[in-house]
């Protein structure tokens, strides 16, 4: 769709059979500002390399002015452009692979289509080189790498408003993409998260447009061994431009989206989902900030805690073992929507972009310190 229309003590522990309904009051860690973006940006996406720089690709200025890529240097607080991609871009994945180069997949091309094209970063030379084509042009869709180092793309919007169930999978070794089964529902504003067990969860989205948009709470899993998708349980609501991240226990968080009136619909709840059970259960607690639009903003800490840092102006971090959410210190004025999250090996993470309530994207960029 067009993009406008691992574990750690705490020092508290709380008894089990505590029940928590509200959100916790005290901030968890803060958020300065870093050194801007080169070039404002939302529906981007920001990818930690293995040598600490963070890839940011793509995103828009404007509805039908994608802008480039570009590197951000911890050690020097700055951003560097870098060769262009073969193909400006909005509403892509962007997967780092298991050699440490960056598949680039799909999105909005400059005339403001969906695109069959596909990059890799390389980042030993800092440029970009063409690869294998889509078999179906997409946007809005989800890339997942899998257990034997492929990826795995589905869904999302085609040309002339197609709602695709198609996926594809991407071997690097041979460059080329391939099909594979189709997803049990058409749908697009989904997320997807690899489990433990090397199966894909994909989580809500939706089909259709303005008045004649349907939203999900159906889910599914991907075998990767029979290439099949199967449905497991509902979420509790319907919800698309939300977010999941996997935990530290294995289980899945959902968190936020929005129903069938966008914006006016946001939520701040969040559910769990179970693989052993493959069921969602509804947290008891809620977010300080109902939020969406903010797919591939949440990150697993690691102590365990997750943030989650797009979708409203501040920052808040879930902790499983409380049960409970905490608004994060320092900078409230993060953009928000369409933000990208890239989490730094020294437990920070960097936030980049994104618009809020004017729809203007954004060049900022801030630092996270848990």
């Amino acid at each position: 769709m067009p993009i406008w229309s691992p574990s750690f003590s705490r020092a508290a522990v709380l008894s089990a059979a505590v029940v928590l309904s509200t959100p916790a009051t005290m901030a968890v860690g803060t958020i300065a500002a870093a050194a801007p973006m080169s070039a404002a940006r939302a529906a981007h996406t920001a990818t930690a390399l293995t040598d600490g720089r963070v890839l940011v690709v793509g995103g828009f200025l404007a509805e039908i002015s994608p802008v480039n890529a570009e590197l951000y240097d911890r050690a020097r607080n700055r951003f560097i452009p870098v060769a262009t991609t073969n193909t400006v871009r909005h509403s892509h994945t962007a997967t780092r692979l298991a050699d440490g180069r960056v598949l680039i997949v799909g999105g909005y091309g400059p005339d403001n289509t969906p695109t069959t094209r596909a990059d890799l970063f390389d980042p030993s030379i800092n440029r970009f080189v063409p690869t294998g084509a889509l078999q179906q042009a997409r946007s809005g869709h989800v890339a997942v790498l899998l257990a034997d180092g492929s990826v795995l793309i589905a869904g999302g919007l085609g040309p002339d408003w197609t709602f695709l169930a198609n996926a594809e999978r991407y071997d690097p070794a041979t460059g080329r993409f391939t099909a594979v089964g189709d997803m049990t529902t058409a749908r697009e504003s989904h997320v997807a998260v690899r489990l433990r067990n090397g199966r894909v969860l994909i989580v809500g989205g939706h089909q259709g447009r303005r008045a004649d948009m349907r939203l999900f709470a159906s889910a599914e899993e991907y075998d990767p061994v029979t290439r099949r998708f199967t449905a497991v349980g509902d979420m509790q609501v319907r919800r698309h431009k939300h977010d999941a991240v996997l935990m530290a226990d294995g289980q899945v968080l959902v968190t936020g989206g929005s129903d069938e009136r966008d914006d006016r619909g946001v939520y701040n709840h969040a559910e769990r989902y179970d693989p052993s059970t493959q069921r969602f259960t509804r947290l008891t607690a809620t977010m300080h900030r109902s939020r969406y639009k903010h797919a591939g903003s949440s990150v697993l800490l690691p102590d365990g805690r997750v943030l989650i840092a797009g979708g409203a102006a501040q920052a808040e971090v879930y902790d499983p073992q409380r049960g409970q959410f905490a608004l994060v210190g320092g900078r409230s004025d993060l953009a928000g929507q369409f933000s990208a999250v890239a989490l730094l090996s020294d437990g920070s993470a960097l936030i980049t972009g994104g618009y809020g309530a004017n729809l203007r994207p954004q060049a900022s960029a801030w630092m996270f310190a848990p």
